[in-house]
């Protein structure tokens, strides 16, 4: 097909016409994921593989399936793009319903019409609500009853962070925070900027998620790279594809960790204290390849990306090569699967689930776009013993994808309630769920 043909197409015939072409996964179910995941020759193809779950939304008394022993049950619907969640003290729940902001950079030449097209049908292409909305139960019946606007006018917000009295938020483009006084329904004081974070009109991945040092001293800033493999040119990935720490005293940034493609969620390991991620890792290597990943960060550790993936596999796409990067590139803890999405990180230590839930993490697994057959579209929970992950993952919500194909909903965010239940972010059902024991 010309290029030049391809704007003239509708979406639907778009997406028909790429979901036709592209490989299909070959391994074994299961053995990409883990301590030693299977790593494949990857598969190149002049264009990519595109399967995606149409964003459908959920049906009346619609909701996911939960593991045996566990139940899920609505806490807040009606939300807009709900991606990201923060539990308050009190119990409140900060919910950032948000989206990706303009990007007109993104949008220019064939790829970037294209891939519009596939996040569109993706459920991805909806305005930023650009609020953070909080959630309360005040009698414990495990449903909010109260929602309200608790943070708006922001630039397509993300993650959230409690220091003392002061509510960091990391937007699009920076860190920002409010005055926080506890109990209330809104803040309406102005944003007091902290840290400049890299934004900008390509800003490739927007999302920038943020978690405060146990001291309260320092935030840590995750910034996703601005291509798939440097192909925009190494000057567009400063400080991208990277964890940054800010000084929150002086604002000051220094790079923490890089060679991360996507990194997402963060979270402290309650047994050993450092510091952990998941990371959506590159596409356009075949259905089997590259594994998203869990891993714990070592200060100064440089993981791969763009040269190399999954320790030192190289990238042959990425020119001119750096064998001396290579040589450095860690190797993550655990493959969780190529192309699932891993977005959304939570350790375990409420008292409410099972006993062999505990110090373990909860992901949010998004989904894939570039893989046949779809993975992820569900929350997994990786076990842990002696601070390290032990054994294959769980399925805790799945059912997010219907026997059509459909994408009734799709997990971002997870986190811990102040009861022990766990919240997971929905976007395309607009809903945050709460899972707990079966009954």
């Amino acid at each position: 097909m010309r290029a030049h043909l391809l704007p003239r197409l509708t979406a639907g015939s778009l997406i028909l016409l790429l979901a036709a072409c592209g490989d299909k996964s070959t391994l074994p179910v299961g053995a990409d994921v883990g301590l030693n995941p299977t790593i494949k020759a990857p598969v190149r193809s002049a264009i990519p593989t595109v399967d995606i779950a149409p964003a459908k939304g959920w049906p009346e008394g619609g909701k996911p399936v939960a593991a045996a022993g566990l139940a899920v049950n609505a806490f807040a619907t009606g939300l807009d793009h709900p991606r990201w969640l923060h539990v308050l003290p009190n119990g409140d729940v900060l919910v950032a319903e948000t989206n990706a902001p303009e990007r007109p950079e993104g949008k220019k030449g064939i790829r970037g019409y294209v891939m519009g097209k596939v996040m569109a049908r993706a459920g991805a292409a909806v305005p930023s609500a650009n609020r953070i909305t909080l959630l309360r139960d005040a009698d414990g019946d495990g449903i909010a009853e109260v929602k309200k606007v608790f943070l708006k006018g922001l630039n397509s917000p993300f993650g959230m962070a409690l220091v003392g009295d002061m509510l960091y938020v990391a937007n699009t483009d920076g860190i920002v925070r409010f005055p926080y006084r506890e109990g209330e329904l809104e803040i309406t004081a102005g944003a007091q900027p902290v840290a400049a974070l890299p934004g900008g009109p390509l800003n490739h991945h927007w999302t920038k998620n943020i978690i405060a040092s146990p001291d309260g001293r320092k935030l840590y800033a995750t910034s996703g790279s601005n291509s798939n493999v440097g192909e925009n040119g190494m000057d567009k990935e400063v400080d991208r594809a990277a964890i940054l720490e800010v000084d929150i005293a002086t604002g000051k940034a220094r790079l923490f960790a890089s060679g991360l493609r996507n990194p997402n969620g963060l979270a402290w390991n309650p047994q050993t204290g450092a510091l952990w991620t998941v990371v959506n890792e590159r596409d356009e290597l075949g259905s089997d390849l590259v594994p998203d990943y869990l891993t714990s960060v070592k200060d100064g550790g440089f993981y791969g990306w763009p040269y190399s993936y999954y320790g030192r596999h190289v990238d042959e796409r990425v020119q001119p090569p750096r064998p001396e990067m290579v040589a450095k590139a860690l190797v993550p803890d655990y493959a969780l699967g190529a192309h699932v999405a891993a977005l959304g990180l939570a350790f375990y230590t409420g008292k409410l689930l099972p006993a062999q839930y505990a110090n373990g993490a909860f992901i949010g697994q998004h989904g894939s776009w570039n893989r046949k057959p779809l993975s992820g579209y569900n929350v997994v929970f990786v076990p842990f013993k002696d601070g390290m992950p032990a054994g294959k993952p769980l399925e805790v919500l799945t059912g997010f994808v219907n026997r059509e194909g459909d994408a009734m909903g799709r997990p971002v965010g997870v986190a811990v309630d102040r009861a022990g239940a766990v919240l997971v972010a929905d976007d395309v059902g607009n809903v945050v769920w709460r899972v707990t024991p079966a009954r």
